[in-house]
C-alpha cells in the first residue's frame, strides 16, 4: 500500500458538481487500496472575494485577521470534499492547516513552513480515514492563523509530502501539465512528459503555475510531484 497526497486547485473545486467529481477520483485512489491525503485551494475565486470583502469594510485591513478571513476559503473547500467522500461511503475527515501540523513563521500573509508535524494524519490513516487538509495555511507557535502567499497549497501538499513520506504529490489544475509556454496563450505550446526541479524552478518564476517554494520543497526532500488535469484522464508532467 502506498501514501499518495495529492492536491487540488481552486477550479477544480469551483461548484458542487466539480467537488463530487473530485471526490470520485479520490475514492477511486483508495480503491486501489492506496492511502490518501489530500490538499485543497478555495472553491473557484473565493480568495479574490474574500479580499474584495476586506477592502470594502477598510483601506488598510490588517495582516492578522486578513490572514483569517482567507483561510477560511479552504476550510469551505476541506469540509465540503470531506462531505461528498462520506456521501459515497468513504471514511474521511477534514483538517485545517493547523490541525494537519502545519507550523510557520509569523509572516500573516506571506508565510514560511517552518515545520510539519504529522502525527495527526497519521493518526486519522492509522484509522483507514482519507485525510483532507485545507491547504494555504498555517498556524504559528501563538497559535494564531498564517496564509501562505498565493499558490501556497502546492506548498502544503508538496510539505505533507515530504513529511508522510509519500511515494508521489499529486498536484491536479486546469491544464493537463506543465508546457513550454502557457497553452491559452501560445496555441503551439508543447506540454513535457518529465522536467527536472531545477528546470522547473526557472519557468515557475517567470510565471508558471507552480508555487516556487513547492519546487524547492521537492527538491530538497526528493518529492516526484505529477502535475495533471483534474478534468480530463491524460498523462501529466513529472517534475523530479
Amino acid at each position: 500500500m502506498d501514501l499518495i497526497v495529492q492536491k487540488y486547485g481552486g477550479s477544480s473545486l469551483a461548484n458542487a458538481e466539480r467537488i463530487k467529481a473530485v471526490a470520485r477520483r479520490i475514492g477511486r485512489v483508495r480503491d486501489r487500496g492506496d492511502q490518501v491525503v489530500v490538499v485543497v485551494s478555495a472553491m473557484g475565486h473565493t480568495t479574490d472575494e474574500l479580499i474584495q470583502q476586506a477592502y470594502t469594510v477598510t483601506e488598510r485591513p490588517d495582516q492578522r485577521e486578513l490572514a483569517l478571513l482567507l483561510s477560511t476559503g479552504e476550510i469551505v473547500s476541506c469540509t465540503l470534499v470531506t462531505m461528498a467522500l462520506r456521501s459515497l461511503g468513504y471514511k474521511a475527515i477534514s483538517l485545517s492547516g493547523g490541525q494537519a501540523g502545519i507550523r510557520t513563521d509569523t509572516d500573516y500573509s506571506r508565510a514560511r513552513i517552518v515545520a510539519v508535524d504529522p502525527q495527526r494524519i497519521l493518526r486519522e490513516l492509522g484509522e483507514d480515514k482519507i485525510v483532507i487538509v485545507a491547504g494555504f495555511q498555517g498556524i504559528t507557535e501563538d497559535m494564531d492563523i498564517t496564509t501562505l502567499g498565493r499558490g501556497g497549497s502546492d506548498t502544503t501538499a508538496v510539505a505533507l509530502a515530504a513529511s508522510l513520506g509519500a511515494r508521489i504529490c499529486e498536484i491536479y489544475t486546469d491544464v493537463e501539465g506543465i508546457y513550454t509556454a502557457d497553452p491559452r496563450v501560445v496555441p503551439e505550446a508543447r506540454k513535457l512528459e518529465e522536467i527536472g526541479y531545477e528546470e522547473m524552478m526557472e519557468l515557475a518564476g517567470h510565471g508558471a503555475k507552480m508555487h516556487p517554494r513547492s519546487i524547492e520543497l521537492g527538491a530538497l526532500y526528493n518529492v516526484p510531484i505529477l502535475v495533471a488535469s483534474s478534468f480530463v484522464e491524460a498523462p501529466g508532467t513529472l517534475i523530479h
